[in-house]
């Protein structure tokens, strides 16, 4: 009886993206290692005691609100905790340190990339959408709008964007696994498919909550101490940090430089992931789990905390990775790409704060890290699965086809056979991507998330002239010219497909996609001239009180 551990990927998830575009995701072979049983015996412990939490959880979830939201009773502090552990993805510790790793000083900026995306949250979206929904985003962009268009696309655009964060995130684990536990990369996806169904079908957002809880204090722990020991070998002098990292890199000073990445590709990646962060469903949907507005707006304030500070630590575990293991015996390994000889780190550059872990912590510690860092996707993986299956039995089934009189157990009957199905589709979708470079998949949910589900939900929320065909239109344009551009830029049309040059020249489309989301949905608003669209508009003053002030939200009675 088990459990559903999920992590609402929040992130995330975060963090894929930035990592993925800027240094290459885990793509291609991986060179299986020897068995690490530390690793193993560690990660059958956190898999043991998460199940006793679902179990715990399940036996208290018997509503669609325990199931969805944990009730409502979850305390900022908590919540914020929560939504750090699901922000501080594995690919987020994994990749943003490879980045540093790689690049050195730019891997910063992608760690601001991800960070600003907060205080939108904070101070446009969090309090606002608290008192108006109710499980979902759909529920706040659908509140004065027709329910069964919006609510339509809104569970589109959502399960793209779970199913491109859930081949991902499958792949990705399939490849970590496959060099940290010595199992085979089949095995490894049908098992995190596996455990991912049975933490979603058992424990619901409250199994998930508490199990991203203490994800989150055991990776905040694991990284501080990695980077005291990083520090410690210095003397806890910064300055000499730099100094033994620039002569150890292969490019010397220019890792303290300044990159030349291209400006305009710069600012889409920079706005995909502050506006992508705002409008990604599995993370909109954490701030349903408190009681009121305040906690919130409480969880926003904390989890910028904690993810602030985790941010910086994977700063210092990268410039220590190249001191402390590049040019290391052992440590380099040489492979063929694309028909070229290549030197990397053991296992590609993702996985540099990995062995960062054995150099200063030895095998216990290695086995520690690579526990949670396979617990962390395991989570992620869970909380996308709840995220899509809300999206199917609350947006679409009990609101759209059952036109809100569906019962609470059908609904959660419906959402439990779609968290079953989306398992077997990420395990089939994870096997058949296995040679693929992940980087378009992470980006295209990201650019999804900010062109078609910002738009609508932040002028569904501040502009009265917003309508229906605005919204529905504007949404599908901005959902379809993020796909459509990012498969015909470099990171699809040329590292996938093989042409020669690419028909669009950026990898990151956002800037061209949201810009356009939200000129036709104004444009489709303000020449909607219809009954129905007055009517909307009318019913936007009532909307602004509710969300400013809570009056009719639940836990309003707490304000």
């Amino acid at each position: 009886m088990t459990k559903r551990t999920g992590s609402l990927a929040l992130a995330a998830l975060s963090l894929f993206p930035a990592l993925a575009f800027a240094s290459g995701a885990i793509d291609g072979d991986v060179k299986q290692q020897a068995t690490n049983w530390h690793a193993i015996i560690m990660f059958v412990a956190f898999v043991a005691f998460t199940m006793g939490i679902t179990y715990w959880a399940a036996r208290r979830t018997r509503s669609a609100s325990d199931f969805y939201t944990a009730g409502g009773g979850i305390s900022g502090f908590q919540n914020g905790l929560a939504i750090a552990g699901d922000y501080m993805s594995a690919a987020s510790f994994l990749g943003i340190s490879a980045m540093v790793f790689d690049k050195g000083y730019d891997g910063l900026i992608y760690s601001m990339g991800f960070l600003v995306g907060w205080p939108v949250i904070l101070f446009l979206v969090a309090e606002r959408l608290r008192n108006l929904g109710k499980y979902t985003f759909a529920d706040v962009a659908s509140y004065r709008l027709q329910q069964t268009p919006v609510r339509s696309f809104a569970a589109t655009s959502t399960l793209v964007v779970v199913a491109m964060y859930l081949i991902a995130q499958m792949v990705g684990a399939g490849k970590l696994i496959q060099l940290l536990f010595g199992m085979n990369y089949s095995s490894a996806v049908v098992m995190v498919g596996i455990l991912m169904v049975c933490y979603v079908l058992f424990g619901g957002m409250l199994a998930t909550t508490w199990v991203q809880i203490i994800k989150a204090v055991l990776l905040l722990c694991g990284a501080s101490f990695m980077a005291f020991m990083v520090l410690s070998t210095v003397g806890f002098s910064p300055e000499l940090m730099f100094e033994k990292a620039v002569a150890a890199h292969a490019k010397h000073a220019a890792i303290m430089a300044p990159g030349k990445a291209d400006p305009v590709d710069s600012i889409s990646l920079g706005m995909a992931l502050m506006f992508g962060t705002a409008g990604l469903p599995h993370i909109l949907m954490r701030f349903f789990t408190v009681s009121d507005a305040k906690e919130a707006r409480k969880s926003v304030f904390y989890a910028t905390g904690f993810i602030g500070y985790f941010y910086i630590l994977t700063f210092i575990i990268g410039f220590g990775a190249i001191m402390l293991v590049l040019n290391q015996p052992g440590m380099m390994e040489t492979i063929t790409k694309d028909g070229k000889q290549i030197t990397q780190l053991v296992g590609g550059s993702n996985m540099a704060a990995i062995h960062l872990a054995n150099a200063v912590g030895g095998d216990m510690f290695l086995g520690f890290i690579s526990a949670v860092a396979f617990a962390t996707i395991l989570a992620v993986v869970a909380g996308l699965a709840l995220s899509g299956a809300s999206a199917v039995s609350h947006d679409l089934y009990a609101s759209v086809i059952k036109k809100g009189k569906a019962n609470e157990a059908d609904e959660i009957r419906v959402s439990k056979i779609t968290t079953v199905a989306l398992g077997v589709i990420a395990i089939v979708l994870g096997l058949v991507f296995e040679k693929q470079n992940i980087a378009f998949m992470v980006g295209l949910a990201f650019s999804i998330a900010a062109s078609a589900n910002f738009p609508v939900l932040f002028l569904s929320m501040f502009w009265k002239g917003l309508t229906t065909r605005g919204a529905v239109i504007g949404g599908f344009i901005g959902l379809v010219t993020a796909v459509v551009l990012i498969v015909l830029g470099p990171a699809v049309w040329v590292d996938v497909m093989k042409h020669k040059a690419a028909l669009f020249p950026y990898k990151n489309p956002a800037i061209f996609s949201i810009t356009l989301a939200f000129v036709t949905t104004w444009l489709f608003s303000v020449t909607d001239n219809s009954k129905s669209a007055a009517e909307e508009k009318a019913k936007f003053d009532a909307q602004f009180v509710r969300s400013m002030t809570g009056i009719g939200a639940s836990g309003a009675s707490k304000h």
